[in-house]
């Protein structure tokens, strides 16, 4: 099988140790869940290893959730769509196509979906913040930018980059331009091997805590966007779940039917 013998499990907690993948065949398939992998600004390496993972979920998992900043720039003008994104475009399309969900949410790089991710491609691409059944399991998922109630700059601009207008005026743009706009004002190298933000850390976790409390039926609240991933059981049987980040390591979630969500690594 494409993947087999690449995955890492863990225990929830940064700790990585190893993990038989077989230890998910015979039962109900955990579904797995992955944020900011940044494809665009990440390596070759990395992409080709996002690819693998891709084909590991096609074969092992009963569910993909896409948590934002899969790509760090996404946009669909009406005949174009960008020649660096192809190859996992069709590598997704592969995973719907064997008959495994994938629900993507759009991060603060990727809000700008179109209909060729959603439609051609087959993701299904929802709405903030998203409640789903993964693995039988009731969950509220987000990509957790904008979650900070004192950056009130930031959540000002979130709202108009997101406002369907902005999207309709950047499609004006020659998309080679559009992209290097997009490459110039992201910040994302900046980011490799520097520790997260500790507000926003703090402000997805106080978030995830708060919907726990206010939803008693709620198991499980996944983010992603602060670049650290981690499995905190909140109170008995409910956690807050991080996906973490691609720019230095490769973590994902494998959620099961039963227990507390995995972090895993992609090797």
């Amino acid at each position: 099988m494409a993947g087999e013998g690449r995955a890492r499990g863990a225990s929830p907690s940064m700790r990585l140790p190893t993990s038989d993948r077989t230890a998910t065949m015979g039962r109900m398939r955990p579904v797995l869940a992955v944020s900011d992998v940044h494809l665009g600004r990440a390596t070759r390496e990395r992409s080709a290893a996002f690819r693998a993972f891709l084909s590991y979920a096609r074969e092992a998992a009963s569910g993909l959730l896409l948590a934002g900043d899969i790509f760090d720039f996404y946009f669909e003008w009406r005949s174009v769509v960008m020649a660096e994104h192809v190859r996992v475009l069709a590598a997704l399309a592969d995973v719907v196509e064997a008959g495994v969900p994938v629900w993507f949410l759009g991060g603060n790089h990727d809000s700008w979906v179109g209909p060729v991710l959603c439609r051609d491609v087959g993701l299904r691409c929802l709405p903030e913040p998203a409640r789903l059944v993964l693995a039988g399991r009731r969950c509220l998922a987000v990509h957790g930018d904008g979650l900070d109630p004192g950056d009130r700059g930031y959540r000002l601009l979130r709202r108009l980059l997101r406002h369907p207008w902005a999207a309709a005026g950047y499609r004006w743009l020659h998309p080679d331009l559009g992209v290097a706009i997009a490459r110039r004002v992201s910040t994302t190298e900046t980011k490799v091997g520097r520790p997260p933000r500790a507000g926003q850390v703090a402000a997805v976790r106080a978030w995830a805590r708060a919907q726990l409390e206010a939803d008693p039926t709620l198991e499980i609240v996944l983010a992603g966007h602060v670049h650290q991933a981690v499995v905190e059981e909140v109170a008995p049987g409910r956690y807050y779940v991080n996906a973490g980040d691609w720019l230095t390591r490769q973590p994902y979630v494998a959620i099961g039917p039963e227990g507390p969500p995995r972090l895993c690594e992609w090797l």
